[in-house]
């Protein structure tokens, strides 16, 4: 089983910028779609963003479309997400994911699996 580790969040300044990373170990990473997902307190979690296993395809919510970036390093076994002008409304722990394929064949939560633990998102206003 694949372990995902992600890093990057913090606290930011409402406009200010994060690029969160998410760290896989083993060696099939580059077999794989990966995604981002996020859960506010109180909301369930919602897919953000992802990218099929050789970075040609990227998808986005509509939430965050235009301001964030979803790229990979299959050399480096690892998955960014930068986000841009950031809104108090992105605050939430974001969690990367492995696809269950190497396309993206959905963007709902049931077409990954290998989650990690999560890094918190905090955006003040």
């Amino acid at each position: 089983q694949v372990q995902l580790v992600e890093s990057g969040g913090g606290l930011v300044q409402a406009g200010g910028s994060l690029r969160l990373s998410c760290a896989a170990s083993g060696r099939t990473f580059s077999r794989y779609a990966m995604g981002w997902f996020r859960q506010a307190p109180g909301k369930e979690r919602e897919f953000v963003a992802a990218i099929n296993w050789s970075g040609g395809s990227a998808y986005y919510s509509d939430s965050v479309k235009g301001r964030s970036t979803i790229s990979r390093d299959n050399a480096k076994n690892t998955v960014y997400l930068q986000m841009n002008s950031l809104k108090p409304e992105d605050t939430a722990v974001y969690y990367c994911a492995r696809g269950i394929g190497a396309i993206v064949g959905t963007t709902s939560s049931t077409g990954f699996d290998n989650w990690g633990q999560g890094t918190q998102v905090a955006v003040s206003s």
